[in-house]
């Protein structure tokens, strides 16, 4: 039988109470074995705790503290994890099957540096919604993300050992820079893409403000990772491409 690497499961929440259970519910359900669930609560004050006690035979390691934000969360999760591989998913995200993760991990007799595939969009409720817009690509190296972070977040499942603490310096897009530096300690023949849909992940937006800001955080990690050159190319290509699109579909 093939060897079942421990897989951490991180979620990391704040006042979550209506779609907390969702999640692990969802993890609950997988039929994989060697599976370690950790629960990161920025101390809650709407019932999330509540939730999270009454499912404690789900979850293996819980803390809820008062913390400096998402990324610093995050962090913390990072060093409670004991797993081979870390997996990222929110408050509200759902894995679809429950033989998701045991079909991921079961994939090849290789252990892969990171297993990454498709995302679907759902609402409050679970029910789909769609796809992102931005499409994983076939074989995902690092000049992949010079067009966006082309594979979700949610979507990933990255050996513990080429990741590194999240960036907090950047407050809404650290989740692109950590993807990305993991990339980057990877070996490429070692990063395996499937069809098969990993996460559906809650539908939410973000205010012109925050994306604006967002904005400004991606150019200074695609700076950091491509060298200003080439970083302001392919920024002003996303910044043609998006208004193209928008008025293509109508939008203004």
């Amino acid at each position: 039988m093939k060897r079942q690497p421990l897989v951490s499961i991180i979620t990391v929440c704040y006042n979550a109470k209506d779609t907390i259970e969702m999640t692990i519910n969802s993890i609950r359900k997988q039929i994989y074995e060697n599976i370690e669930y950790i629960v990161v609560d920025g101390d809650s004050t709407d019932g999330t705790k509540d939730i999270i006690e009454q499912n404690h035979d789900a979850i293996t390691k819980y803390i809820s503290e008062k913390d400096n934000g998402l990324y610093y969360a995050m962090n913390k999760g990072l060093d409670m994890a004991e797993g081979e591989y870390v997996w990222f998913l929110n408050a509200g995200d759902i894995i679809p099957h429950s033989d998701t993760l045991f079909k991921i991990m079961d994939s090849t007799y290789i252990m892969q540096d990171i297993y990454y595939g498709q995302t679907k969009i759902i609402d409050g409720k679970g029910h789909t919604i769609g796809r992102r817009r931005l499409k994983p690509p076939k074989q995902l190296t690092k000049n992949s993300f010079l067009w966006g972070m082309l594979v979700c977040h949610q979507a990933a499942i990255v050996r513990k050992d080429i990741v590194r603490h999240y960036d907090t310096r950047y407050k809404i897009t650290a989740d692109y820079d950590w993807l990305l530096s993991a990339i980057e300690r990877a070996d490429v023949t070692h990063i395996r893409y499937s069809k098969r849909t990993y996460c559906k992940f809650l539908e939410g937006g973000i205010s012109r403000k925050n994306m604006w800001q967002g904005n400004k955080e991606r150019y200074r990690i695609m700076i950091k990772h491509y060298g200003f050159i080439r970083a302001t190319f392919y920024n002003c290509l996303m910044a043609f491409r998006f208004i193209f699109t928008t008025i293509k579909s109508g939008r203004v």
